[in-house]
């Protein structure tokens, strides 16, 4: 199911060598606990005009705990922003935009990231080329 979730509860079972009540329990267990979180579809950035992948790697001036949720809510409002991640280390914040091109990137970061007060500092990492996607962790 991880790598297609359009298969039928008969079609897992039939992989996993059940029957399809117990399958159907199994998944929907894996729902309830919370392992299963969702469903999605995967869009090709390069053909709803996104191609480029940016990593941006941000530090605030301050780092209490409401300037970190106040800027965690602002992240969240960004539609060009696909992954964010509060971190340790010299940055605060990584986050990954997709962006049409280096001019859409230079509005994203002026009109939109760096409109937020506090930001001390970033950097921007342009990504050459996409090797691995995996949008949940391998069992």
């Amino acid at each position: 199911m991880r790598e297609d979730c359009h298969l039928t509860t008969q079609e897992v079972a039939d992989k996993v060598g059940l029957s399809q009540t117990p399958c159907w329990s199994r998944i929907k267990r894996l729902e309830d606990t919370g392992v299963i979180t969702g469903y999605v579809a995967l869009l090709n950035p390069e053909k709803v005009g996104k191609p480029l992948s940016v990593i941006v790697e941000m530090t605030l001036e301050q780092h209490d705990d409401e300037k970190i949720e106040n800027f965690s809510r602002h992240i969240a409002t960004l539609t060009e922003v696909t992954d964010a991640y509060l971190t340790t280390g010299e940055y605060d914040y990584v986050i990954i935009a997709a962006v049409e091109d280096t001019e859409d990137y230079e509005v994203f970061l002026r009109k939109k990231l760096l409109k937020f007060p506090g930001i001390r500092h970033t950097r921007s990492t342009f990504c050459l080329r996409r090797l691995k996607r995996d949008p949940s962790p391998s069992l």
